[in-house]
């Protein structure tokens, strides 16, 4: 190849550059065209989505009480917000997608078996967390919230304050559902293995109870709810990971075998 027909030297590594930059930014868009779409279908229900989000503290207001809102804006932004967080929820699957997507070209075979399935995991543990959170963490720690009060004290929640509250809680119990998936990548990835996990349980349970006073309101009740789960769960990611190592020394004896 000749000096005139051979590119400039300064733009032979930016071409790959601009093409994986050219496709981040389709995927990306496709993500938000998908929220945007998501967002536009629920935004009618909008008030419905809110009550439904409400109805653990509703259900447990004594007669007379009834949720308020202290600022002009509320009544219309809080339904606003929780509609949009429910959208990026609802495509969290598509979000996912189009990042594996991205990525997937540059993993080996082995990678990807094991890559894919961790991903459709942490999506259905998320959804699991913020389920558990709403189902079985919301009624206890309202009707706690509620009862131990003095007499005298009507219960009025602010909508906004309510939503902050819930959102952090869906979010601390659905990172939390993720133990699993971080514990099993850890051991598969050689930064520790399982035996050490194993010895270092003691101290795994005393940051879990940590976190669950720094993530909860300051209850034993509430700290309790996400700190035991998160116990299991880690347990779960060593049953997991430990599955796995025996398939892949029964595996490799095999190929010994054969050999």
């Amino acid at each position: 190849m000749s000096d005139a027909s051979r590119p400039p030297e300064e733009e032979q590594p930016q071409a790959p550059l601009i093409e994986h930059l050219i496709e981040l930014r389709s995927r990306l868009m496709k993500a938000v065209i998908v929220v945007i779409a998501i967002f536009a279908v629920l935004y009618a229900f909008s008030n419905d989505i809110y009550r439904f989000v409400a109805e653990p503290l509703i259900a447990l207001l004594p007669a007379g009480s009834r949720m308020i809102a202290t600022e002009v804006t509320s009544p219309f932004l809080a339904p606003f917000k929780l509609t949009m967080v429910v959208s990026i929820f609802a495509a969290v699957p598509v979000i996912l997608y189009q990042a594996w997507a991205f990525i997937a070209p540059g993993l080996y075979r082995h990678e990807k078996a094991i890559a894919f399935p961790l991903l459709a995991s942490s999506i259905v543990l998320f959804y699991c967390g913020a389920a558990f959170a709403y189902y079985v963490v919301f009624p206890l720690l309202f009707s706690f919230f509620v009862h131990t009060g003095p007499q005298d004290v009507q219960v009025m929640t602010d909508i906004n304050a309510y939503l902050n509250f819930v959102l952090k809680m869906f979010f601390a119990f659905g990172v939390a559902f993720e133990i699993p998936i971080a514990t099993f990548l850890v051991i598969w990835t050689g930064i520790t293995d399982v035996k050490s996990l194993t010895r270092k349980r003691p101290y795994v349970i005393l940051i879990c109870f940590v976190v669950g006073m720094l993530l909860t309101p300051p209850d034993i009740i509430s700290q309790s709810l996400l700190a035991v789960p998160m116990w299991l769960l880690f347990e779960v990611g060593i049953l997991f990971a430990r599955l796995v190592r025996r398939r892949r020394e029964d595996a490799d004896t095999d190929t010994d075998t054969s050999r």
